[in-house]
C-alpha cells in the first residue's frame, strides 16, 4: 500500500520519521511517498486533502478535523518550548496591541497562541519563519513571533524577548503546549488508521532507542545548522509526548481548542479527533 507522507526538514521531524522512511522498522506493508516542506506548505496540502499522512500545526488542524484524525505518536508538545515574541527594543505589555507583528504563518500554532493571549491584536503580516528576525532588525516590523531554531539565535542578533507565549500558556492552563501533530486522512478504514498509528509509534520509539541512526538524514536537511543547535532543537521538541500523547497530551490539545473556541478564534471542534 502506498501513502503520501509529509513532514518538514526540521530536525525534530527528520529525527522521528527516519526509521519509517528508511525501512528500519516494520511498516506493515505500507510504502511512503515523501513530501518534505515547511509546515505552512504542509498545512495547505492538508487543507486541499492532497496528502494521506502529514505533520500539521495544531492551529491548522482546527480547520480540517472533519477530514483528518490525530495520531497518538509524533506530536510536538512540551513545556518551555513555545513561540517567543521578540523585538529590537523593550516593549511593555500594554504596547503589544499596537505593534506591527511578523508571524510565521496564519495557521501556525504560534499565531493561535498570540490570538489567545492578545485577541484584540490585528496588525500582523506573514513571513517565512527564517526571515522574521531580519524584518524586525530592519525596522520593517516592530516585533516578530519566532519558532524553531530561531529560539536559539535571536539574542546573538541583539533582539530581546517581549513575551514567551509558551510560559503564558503554561501559566494559564498548567498544561503542555500543543505545537504540531501528525494526522492521517479519515477516508481510510479503521484498520489502516490503526496501522499507521502503530508504525508512527514504532518509528518514534526506534529514534529514542537508536538516537545516532538518524543523524545522516537529520544533518542532510539541516546543513545550515551546527550540531549543537540541531541537537538542542531535537531535545526541545521531541519528548515523552512524542512517543504517546497519553491522557495529559490529549487533554492539552483539547484545552487549546476549548480556549480558542471560547474566544471565537477557531470554529467549534468535533469531539472525535484522535485515532482510537
Amino acid at each position: 500500500m502506498h501513502l503520501t507522507l509529509g513532514f518538514s526538514t526540521c530536525p525534530n521531524d527528520t529525527y522521528i520519521f527516519d526509521a519509517m522512511v528508511h525501512g528500519r522498522i516494520d511498516t506493515e506493508g505500507i510504502e511512503f511517498e515523501l513530501i518534505m516542506s515547511d509546515v505552512e506548505e504542509l498545512n495547505r496540502h492538508a487543507f486541499a486533502g492532497e496528502i494521506d499522512i502529514t505533520k500539521i500545526s495544531y492551529h491548522a488542524y482546527a480547520y480540517i478535523a472533519d477530514s483528518y484524525l490525530i495520531l497518538n505518536s509524533g506530536s510536538a508538545l512540551g513545556f518551555q518550548n513555545g513561540p517567543l515574541l521578540i523585538s529590537k527594543h523593550k516593549v511593555y505589555p500594554d504596547e503589544i496591541k499596537n505593534l506591527k507583528i511578523a508571524i510565521p504563518g496564519k495557521h501556525t500554532t504560534a499565531n493561535l497562541l498570540l490570538n489567545i493571549a492578545y485577541p484584540e491584536h490585528k496588525n500582523k503580516k506573514e513571513y517565512l519563519f527564517s526571515d522574521i528576525e531580519d524584518v524586525v532588525l530592519s525596522g520593517e516590523m516592530d516585533a516578530g513571533l519566532i519558532i524553531h531554531e530561531n529560539r536559539f539565535t535571536y539574542q546573538q542578533k541583539g533582539l530581546k524577548k517581549v513575551i514567551d507565549l509558551g510560559e503564558f500558556w503554561e501559566s494559564k492552563t498548567g498544561m503542555a503546549i500543543p505545537l504540531g501533530g501528525i494526522v492521517v486522512n479519515r477516508k481510510y478504514p479503521a484498520e489502516i488508521l490503526r496501522k499507521v498509528d502503530r508504525v508512527m509509534k514504532r518509528s518514534v520509539e526506534f529514534a529514542f532507542e537508536n538516537p545516532k541512526a538518524s543523524h545522516p538524514f537529520v544533518k542532510h536537511h539541516a546543513q545550515a545548522m551546527d550540531d549543537i543547535v540541531m541537537q538542542s532543537h531535537i531535545k526541545l521538541y521531541v519528548n515523552e509526548f512524542t512517543k504517546d500523547l497519553g491522557v495529559n497530551g490529549r487533554k492539552a490539545v483539547e484545552t487549546l481548542y476549548s480556549e480558542a473556541t471560547t474566544l471565537g478564534v477557531i470554529p467549534k471542534m468535533r469531539k472525535d479527533i484522535f485515532v482510537d
